[in-house]
């Protein structure tokens, strides 16, 4: 191969659609076994490459020389042969920066705990020192080196101001967990995570909440490869390149998830959406159906309102991880914390807005049967479904124009 990524596991990457928009150049994944590695290196058949985990380190024994940003993290993730001589660098540092200032988290005299110690963990650090950080101690599981405290004791970290997820705890498949609890976030000033798919981990979704700067890796993730791509080419790009490949990688990546009343809307437009885009249309009350083998008022018969949710929450566990996706929920859905949270991950989560008298009362909704039932349900709902909503949009008018508002919120190509 001439350009692309060496790692252990890669389906989850982002690399070979970033380096498509940069360069004609083709750019391959190439999942290597740690015994793989020394025979890669010794061919040399490549002429510029990145290096995920978690190989990061293990590379430099492999190359010539390093470039001062490798030096200074420690960790290699761009590689470059140049007449049969390797050169390593590092760009996860550019990408960190850049992530930081995207996120408005600031390291002026702060005091910041980065949780791991691998290839990013040294990179974020080297990245606060650069930009200002009075201290930097690395979490982890067994502390064996100064500088680093115990990942399951936060209260030796040392009243910390900015917390740096840098291990990979929350990434996709395993994308609900979090490294540390929730209550860490309480006394800090900001929190960054490496990791960009989901879009939005446990980690930064539990930052948000308790209403911190926070933001995930994806800005990290197009910053370095940009950085990569002019190493690769010896050429300076852009300077708006990073900040355009990132708004068109989130918004094709991002779901759109429609929220609202029974009846709003969010089938036929969700629908109309998806064709529109060329995404996929997932509706969680369909799925509910299909997988209890029954109608939504059976369920109510057999299980009340209680099964019902059960199986709903089922139904979004099984689509939430999924990217590009447009997704109609029921319209009790996104009032259950837990599957907020994992439509979230994912996606951003819009209102359909329809007044009360606009609503239609159907027979296979159990809780809108009546016109006095959903009056009294839009009285109830509508400022939990605001609260949740990160954008609102009316549905009073023609479709047409709803379909207009919510496509300039998705990447149409």
């Amino acid at each position: 191969m001439r350009y692309g990524l060496i790692g252990e596991h890669l389906g989850h990457s982002f690399s070979k659609l970033l380096h498509g928009r940069m360069s004609s150049e083709p750019y391959v994944l190439c999942e290597l076994s740690p015994g793989e590695l020394p025979d890669f290196f010794r061919k040399r058949d490549f002429l510029g490459i990145n290096v995920t985990i978690p190989y990061k380190q293990a590379v430099i024994p492999f190359l010539d020389g390093l470039d001062p940003s490798a030096r200074l993290t420690g960790a290699v993730n761009t590689i470059v042969n140049r007449g049969g001589i390797l050169t390593g660098f590092n760009t996860d540092y550019d990408g960190f920066i850049a992530l930081s200032r995207h996120a408005g988290v600031r390291f002026d005299g702060a005091r910041v705990v980065i949780l791991g110690r691998g290839g990013a963990a040294k990179a974020a650090a080297a990245a606060a020192l650069s930009e200002g950080a009075v201290s930097v101690v690395k979490a982890v599981r067994t502390p064996s080196a100064e500088g680093e405290v115990p990942l399951d004791a936060p209260s030796a970290w040392g009243g910390c101001d900015i917390i740096v997820n840098a291990t990979p705890v929350g990434m996709y498949p395993h994308w609900d967990g979090s490294v540390v609890p929730p209550s860490v976030f309480d006394n800090v000033s900001g929190a960054l995570d490496c990791i960009y798919n989901p879009l939005k981990t446990a980690f930064v979704l539990d930052a948000e909440k308790a209403g911190i700067p926070a933001e995930g890796g994806l800005y990290m993730l197009v910053a370095q490869a940009v950085r990569a791509r002019e190493i690769f080419d010896a050429v300076t790009l852009p300077e708006d390149m990073t900040e355009s490949l990132y708004d068109s990688l989130l918004r094709s990546k991002r779901n759109i998830v429609l929220c609202g009343m029974p009846s709003c809307g969010k089938t036929t437009i969700g629908k109309a959406l998806a064709e529109r885009c060329g995404r996929r249309f997932a509706d969680t009350d369909e799925l509910v159906v299909m997988q209890a083998g029954m109608d939504i008022p059976d369920i109510f018969s057999r299980e009340g309102e209680a099964g019902f949710r059960a199986r709903e929450t089922a139904a979004i566990e099984s689509i939430a991880a999924e990217q590009g996706l447009v997704i109609a929920t029921g319209g009790g859905a996104v009032l259950s914390e837990r599957n907020l949270r994992l439509l979230r991950h994912n996606g951003l989560v819009c209102l359909l807005e329809r007044s009360p008298e606009l609503l239609t009362p159907t027979a296979d909704r159990p809780l809108s049967r009546d016109r006095a039932s959903i009056s009294a349900l839009y009285l109830k709902r509508m400022p939990l479904y605001s609260a949740a909503a990160d954008v609102v949009i009316s549905n009073n008018g023609s479709p047409e124009d709803t379909l207009e508002k919510l496509a300039s919120y998705v990447d149409r190509g």
